[in-house]
């Protein structure tokens, strides 16, 4: 492990967090996975952990952690043999609760960033739509004042966590004829009548609720406004660089974990009689694999010591996230090979593995988006700056 990241404190966690997930969540891992329900007694034994508290504010329950404690409870998740238990994990504390925290208001943290924290509550990030996709300045949900609400139309699709949600953080447009310039955030409690979530199949994170949302004439209090009206684009893309690098430190620990558990059938396995981690093309293989991954590795954990100390490293996000979730998908194809027969089997863990990591260049942002984006920042020289000081 990388003493420049990581102190005796930093391994003291891991090896918590480690343990935690043995006792307390691998068990459960396979019924999840079959009935695409994550139980929620689990969120409140990670609040009660601390877990989703490592860096939020004290005064809210939480720890005010470097986000390498955050970088070690991504990584730890990724190798527990269910993507989709992570992204339910990881979706709740750092997308829905990023935006409570930078942008609600002290009534707002009280009443849904403290109880998210403890695990009482669960919250969902709602921003890409039917029609949108990558394209967040052309969603079409609208939140217009009538008298004293807003009333929110629309729908929202790709939602992890949709249908357990307590809460949702929603991004409508309150001036619909001034673009990205007429987006605002919003508090959504799910209990408000007009809301109506329906959840979705998809090939991998299984044991994850992802659902489309619709929302009929949703009237919310004035007050349920985050931050200023006109500013949510700034606000959602202030926080993608850490989006970001929360899918690339994912891609890089599960090819990681990928390689580690290929390594382990290797030396077992004997063809020809010999373990097939003798034969020189596998092993090759293999070297490039964890040369191309330990590379993303560094790489990303460089990005997360500079935003931690408060620099904006959208630019080495973007690349760390287009990087890592194709060096990602191609080691894991590899590895899945390297078990032959057994590798298309479902009782072994590179069959899911392969569909999870599939996710990875599509969520938060398409590799088509990122490359257009990082275009724009290396060829035509467009500067981006923090949009929200």
């Amino acid at each position: 492990m990388n003493s420049e990241y990581f102190s005796e404190e930093h391994q003291l966690f891991r090896v918590t967090l480690r343990d935690f997930l043995q006792k307390e969540v691998v068990p459960h891992i396979e019924k999840w996975e079959k009935t695409g329900t994550i139980e929620r007694f689990i969120w409140k034994k990670f609040g009660d952990m601390g877990f989703f508290g490592l860096n939020y504010p004290e005064a809210y329950g939480g720890m005010n952690l470097d986000l390498f404690y955050t970088v070690i409870f991504l990584e730890e998740l990724q190798k527990i043999k269910s993507s989709g238990f992570a992204a339910a994990m990881w979706a709740h504390s750092y997308l829905a609760m990023t935006h409570l925290n930078a942008e609600g208001d002290e009534k707002i943290k009280q009443d849904y960033l403290a109880p998210s924290i403890s695990g009482d509550k669960i919250g969902a990030l709602c921003i890409s739509e039917p029609f949108g996709g990558s394209d967040v300045a052309g969603m079409r949900t609208t939140a217009i004042i009538k008298g004293d609400k807003y009333v929110i139309n629309g729908s929202k699709t790709f939602i992890t966590n949709g249908i357990y949600a307590d809460y949702y953080v929603v991004a409508a447009k309150t001036q619909p004829e001034l673009g990205n310039k007429g987006i605002s955030i919003f508090l959504v409690d799910t209990k408000t009548p007009g809301i109506s979530a329906t959840k979705l199949d998809k090939l991998g994170w299984r044991a994850s609720d992802t659902a489309e949302i619709a929302f009929d004439n949703v009237e919310i209090p004035l007050e349920h406004l985050m931050g200023e009206e006109g500013k949510g684009f700034p606000y959602i893309m202030q926080h993608f660089a850490l989006e970001r690098l929360i899918m690339a430190i994912n891609a890089h620990a599960r090819a990681e974990y990928a390689i580690e558990y290929t390594i382990e059938y290797m030396s077992q396995r004997e063809a020809f009689g010999r373990t097939i981690d003798k034969f020189q093309a596998l092993r090759h293989t293999i070297v490039e694999h964890a040369t191309d991954v330990e590379h993303c590795k560094i790489f990303n954990y460089a990005a997360v010591a500079r935003l931690n100390k408060g620099e904006y490293v959208v630019k080495e996000a973007t690349m760390a996230k287009l990087k890592s979730t194709k060096v990602a998908d191609e080691t894991i194809y590899s590895c899945l090979q390297m078990l032959g027969g057994y590798g298309y089997m479902e009782e072994y863990p590179l069959a899911r593995l392969l569909r999870d990591s599939r996710l990875g260049p599509i969520g938060g942002g398409t590799s088509e988006i990122l490359k257009e984006i990082l275009s724009k920042m290396i060829i035509d020289n467009q500067n981006y700056k923090p949009a929200v000081e």
